[in-house]
């Protein structure tokens, strides 16, 4: 049975967006127009202006949609979401500006206009879609709008899925059935049916199901067949989640390999074009970074020295794309003393051996403060300004903006999967510095550096350089 739900949605976000940029900018018009004692540069009337927005706003539904706005996808992706719309919207009023000036047709009675229209669109667009957001979730609690899944296999992935999709409220999805049992145990009060074969199951649920995801593949190729014939036959929605989904992750596509097709699975995303405007865009951010820090860069680097008159910068060997090793810039934020020594070589020499495993234990932290720090260093760390000097790293091409995080070989090494997350070059920051706890461990932060290694993309890149903005000034994560 096929579920229109999310096709009605899709129909609403566009209908609502619409109105929400009408109302944007007949309310903009009405500020600096009608509401405003100073003079116009054009005499365009309120019902030309309303008259050439409408024929104009199928291009910011264009627009929206070659965003992804109306991809099932985007919808929960709240801040990607956000994002998305105000480059939509930014694009839109670029567009009308340029068909006013190529058809020499006035469309703004003053400049003012667009400026008012960008922002109000903006929050009338934000606020429309967390209502319709809102809307949608509260009709999930009363089963309108579900998709209802059966899954069939029985593997790790079949329960995963089951606690993922658990809330229904918030996911959209509602598990009604299992076909399996047999490894794995459900329990007796589950929300759903549990089946031994696919036959039993089709015929239990008939065509009350949306979709089915099989999550292993059978002996007899007959029962695989099978499975798929009934979703195509019943126009159910047919998903594969395989059980080795280390495989399947990355960068995924389909192609003809000497007349058999093939799914060719690459370690990273990040590829052909990406990695040149990836480049480019870190030259160009590092290199306006460097220029307009320079003041800070040159006070930090003064407090460093008039404090104890050692070395500014410190350089480090760390690990970044396929293995190279590469020297790390830093503001030197330990003691003399300790400068350039392993936290356990720095510990031994002071004494205190006991709090190398405290801090091994802590994520590389010390929950009572760090004894080889010192009071610069403590500032430099904390205002995350130790880090500014790898922006030379980011400039010479040794390290990115955003990718997973330079390591030192020797705690790289504790992972088995380190060389695909050297798939890629480190960065400065990235998704496990704006994930919200200095107290991460080590095994988790390396699940999100491989997960940024194979999901890469470059509005990714763009939301964790602003949520790296916003971590810094909050002061979130610090050390």
């Amino acid at each position: 049975m096929k579920n229109n739900s999310s096709l009605v949605y899709n129909v609403g976000l566009v209908i609502g967006d619409s109105l929400a940029l009408i109302v944007a900018f007949v309310v903009a018009y009405i500020l600096r127009v009608s509401l405003s004692q100073v003079p116009i540069s054009e005499q365009v009337s309120s019902v030309d202006f309303i008259t050439t927005l409408l024929i104009l706003l199928p291009f910011f539904i264009f627009v929206f949609a070659l965003l992804g706005l109306y991809n099932h996808r985007i919808h929960e992706q709240r801040f990607s979401e956000i994002g998305r719309l105000f480059t939509g919207t930014f694009i839109g009023i670029l567009f009308l500006i340029s068909y006013s000036y190529v058809f020499n047709q006035p469309i703004f009675p003053a400049r003012l206009v667009a400026f008012y229209g960008l922002g109000l669109a903006f929050v009338a667009l934000v606020l429309f879609r967390t209502i319709a957001r809102g809307i949608r979730r509260e009709l999930f609690k009363f089963d309108i709008g579900i998709t209802k899944v059966l899954i069939v296999g029985d593997t790790r992935v079949t329960h995963q899925l089951i606690n993922s999709l658990a809330r229904t409220d918030i996911t959209g999805y509602k598990v009604v059935g299992v076909v399996g049992g047999h490894v794995f145990n459900h329990p007796d009060e589950a929300p759903y049916a549990v089946y031994h074969d696919f036959a039993h199951a089709s015929r239990a649920i008939g065509r009350k199901i949306h979709m089915i995801v099989q999550t292993e593949l059978y002996a007899d190729t007959q029962q695989n067949d099978e499975i798929v014939t009934y979703a195509q036959e019943n126009h159910i929605a047919y998903r594969f989640a395989p059980g080795n989904n280390e495989l399947f992750t990355g960068n995924i596509e389909a192609e003809v390999f000497h007349s058999v097709p093939v799914i060719a699975v690459h370690q990273t995303t990040l590829l052909g074009w990406g990695k040149l405007v990836k480049r480019a865009f870190d030259i160009v951010v590092s290199l306006a970074s460097l220029i307009v820090f320079s003041p800070v860069l040159l006070l930090a680097a003064l407090a460093i020295k008039l404090s104890d008159g050692g070395p500014v910068v410190f350089r480090q060997k760390r690990l970044s794309r396929f293995n190279h090793a590469v020297g790390i810039y830093k503001f030197r934020s330990h003691k003399v003393a300790y400068n350039g020594l392993s936290p356990e070589q720095a510990f031994a020499k002071m004494g205190r051996p006991e709090l190398a495993v405290e801090y091994r234990k802590h994520a590389d932290s010390l929950p009572g403060g760090d004894p080889r720090i010192s009071r610069v260093g403590r500032w430099l760390r904390a205002t995350k300004l130790d880090e500014l000097p790898q922006l030379l790293n980011v400039l010479k091409g040794d390290i990115s903006l955003v990718g997973p995080r330079a390591l030192v070989p020797a705690e790289l090494d504790q992972y088995d999967k380190k060389n695909l997350i050297l798939s890629v070059k480190s960065g400065l920051t990235g998704l496990a510095q704006v994930s919200g706890r200095a107290d991460m461990p080590f095994e988790e932060r390396r699940k999100l550096d491989l997960y940024y290694v194979q999901n890469w993309s470059f509005w990714g890149d763009i939301v964790i350089l602003i949520k790296t903005v916003w971590v810094v000034f909050a002061r979130r994560g610090t050390r």
